[in-house]
């Protein structure tokens, strides 16, 4: 198993990444990026520590390896599969949405169905798993860039004026392809070992040039990562921004200027149909998606855990009117855990016996979470009031001994000294009303694509076909002579 200092060397490369203007020269270092990559780094030290029970010996390739780097092949492994996305989120409190173990699992499906990867032109079946492996034996954390830039969304990338925008194929040649243009939204990329690029977003037979899916190390030559403003530079101390802190991904716009892609790490080459297969045909977006959701589940539970700590220190868990709005963001927690059993509960073994947890409930979940997720910030916001903004500026202010008086006296609680109210109230707003928070908004409005996208998947998955039945057959059984 990998450990965190392990991780953290191997980061430190010749990868091109800029941040206002400037080339960012040791991401490990850096204070865009230290504190996200001291972060995975404890992922992976708990991950190692054998009191996580996050180690697994995988029965098809004997590689000992993290267990979400492992395709379920049993209900007992899907449970332990939970158990360890479950401990890395929980070590996160939800807060970072692209872990190791989200793309992994996207690779977990991807290895036990290389049928998927056998149907272009070329046969890329054997890359798929080899790469799989390489991935559980170094504990590989990739991020993915699967969406193109957004140019226009009123065409797809064949249509777009200039060449190559969205990243294709320049190039073909005896032991690889050249490409170029651009993709998004790495999210985490900056720190991640690899990165999985590919597109989700529909094709047309037009755009074969832009069908295609590698895997590509941060560091190759040509390749250069441009990321939205950080927010951790930011944050004056880890009390005043507690989230902001430690868990600030950066998201990245990837642009490709003639990178060299070697054949054994491409898995689909200029092949539409290829790309959907991938996803969808293994059941690798399910699966990806129930971790996602196992995330999303934790991270409810920690807002939920933020506002009951809020109405207690203000003394008014009492009132109906807050017991009822504590009541409906425990609801909505509760509608995204029962979800998340769910999907494991009503899990079927498909013909590689890989055990995929139910779409019905997966993407159901997924549908609403655009809306649950500024429902709770919502709910939040209203039960923080205008706490989050009567708070120093810093802590600077309670450790002077002009100002600390003051504090003490007219900022506390009845059952909270002022450093520990100022310190919830701090996280709280961290949570709602900070740069990360607005990010974390838009970010899980938008985790697996557009509101109309995520619950076209419910709609396709829900099964309609018994519910309709029912009416057809209720309908059948009476007419105007009744």
């Amino acid at each position: 198993m990998r450990t965190g200092a392990e991780y953290l060397a191997a980061i430190t490369d010749e990868r091109e990444i800029y941040v206002d203007g400037e080339r960012v020269r040791n991401v490990a270092e850096h204070a865009a990026f230290r504190p996200i990559a001291a972060t995975i780094a404890e992922l992976f030290d708990v991950a190692a520590d054998p009191a996580s029970k996050m180690t697994h010996t995988d029965p098809d390739t004997g590689i000992e390896t993290n267990r979400v780097f492992t395709a379920p092949r049993s209900r007992e492994d899907l449970a332990a599969f939970r158990h360890a996305a479950e401990t890395w989120a929980r070590h996160t409190h939800g807060w970072v949405g692209r872990s190791p173990d989200h793309v992994g699992a996207f690779f977990d499906a991807f290895a036990a169905h290389p049928e998927a990867f056998a149907s272009g032109d070329r046969d890329f079946a054997a890359n798929v798993t080899a790469y799989h492996q390489r991935m559980q034996r170094e504990n590989l954390y990739l991020s993915y860039a699967i969406i193109p830039p957004q140019v226009s969304r009123a065409t797809t990338a064949h249509a777009w004026e200039g060449e190559l925008i969205q990243v294709g194929v320049a190039e073909e040649r005896e032991d690889g392809i050249v490409v170029r243009g651009a993709q998004m939204l790495a999210t985490g990329a900056a720190v991640a070992d690899e990165i999985f690029v590919s597109c989700i977003k529909p094709l047309t037979d037009n755009d074969r040039d832009f069908a295609i899916s590698f895997a590509v190390p941060v560091g190759a030559k040509g390749l250069k990562l441009y990321c939205r403003r950080p927010f951790a530079p930011a944050a004056t101390s880890a009390y005043d921004y507690p989230l902001t802190s430690r868990y600030d991904e950066t998201d990245a716009l990837l642009v490709f200027d003639d990178v060299f892609i070697p054949w054994e790490r491409v898995f689909v080459d200029r092949d539409v149909a290829g790309l959907r297969k991938q996803f969808f045909d293994t059941g690798a977006h399910v699966l990806g998606n129930w971790q996602a959701q196992i995330r999303f589940a934790v991270k409810l539970q920690f807002i939920a855990g933020i506002a009951r700590k809020v109405a207690q220190t203000n003394g008014v868990d009492k009132f109906p009117g807050v017991v009822e709005k504590l009541g409906e963001l425990a609801s909505l927690a509760s509608l995204v855990e029962s979800a998340v059993l769910a999907a494991e509960y009503t899990a079927e073994p498909d013909a590689a016996g890989v055990w995929r947890p139910g779409s019905r409930a997966v993407y159901g979940a997924m549908g609403l979470q655009a809306e649950l997720y500024p429902r709770a910030l919502a709910i939040l916001r209203d039960l923080v009031g205008g706490g989050v903004l009567q708070v120093p500026s810093s802590v600077a202010d309670m450790r002077n001994p002009e100002t600390r008086a003051d504090i003490d006296r007219y900022i506390h609680s009845p059952s909270a000294p002022a450093a520990d109210r100022i310190k919830l109230f701090k996280l709280a707003w961290d949570a709602v009303g900070s740069e990360f928070a607005g990010r974390h908004h838009q970010y899980e409005m938008f985790y697996a694509g557009a509101p109309f996208v995520v619950k076209g998947y419910a709609f396709r998955n829900y099964g309609f076909d018994g519910p309709v039945g029912e009416v057809e057959t209720f309908l059948a059984g009476y007419d105007e002579s009744a």
